[in-house]
């Protein structure tokens, strides 16, 4: 994995960089675990607690992520993905780094996540950050979460 030289940010979608971050996919086997991100971004619009941003590495969109940020209840990672090219570069664990510094800023003592089981979902990735199985299934999907402290 290559280090991550760019500056990497989350940043509001506006109007102008709407169509970019609708453009970016994950990989082909991966489209069974992650939504388009179309449908997220349309149901933040009717979740108050929905709070979404784009995954900057320097100037360019290279991902997208959701939250469930209702402080100081609960902070839960709703969606959360990064272009398939710009995988394997850091900013995804980066966008981690930046939403469990949220998390922290809302005074959380844990961030929860789900994903669907299978050979290309992002459990390892999560684990590898800190992420831990609950036991919990939500639906389909295995939650898992991280303790802040």
């Amino acid at each position: 994995m290559h280090g991550v030289v760019a500056a990497v940010e989350l940043r509001e979608i506006t109007p102008e960089s709407l169509h970019a971050v609708l453009d970016l996919a994950v990989a082909p086997e991966q489209r069974q675990y992650v939504a388009t991100n179309a449908r997220p971004i349309a149901e933040a619009h009717f979740e108050p607690r929905a709070w979404f941003r784009a995954v900057y590495a320097d100037e360019v969109p290279v991902g997208f992520v959701m939250a469930f940020r209702d402080p100081p209840n609960e902070f839960w990672v709703w969606r959360f993905m990064i272009d398939a090219g710009q995988q394997g570069r850091g900013y995804g664990r980066r966008a981690l780094d930046l939403l469990v510094e949220a998390a922290r800023a809302d005074g959380m003592k844990e961030v929860k996540l789900s994903f669907h089981p299978g050979d290309d979902s992002p459990r390892d990735f999560y684990a590898r950050f800190g992420f831990v199985e609950t036991g919990e299934i939500d639906g389909e999907e295995v939650v898992m979460r991280l303790m802040l402290g």
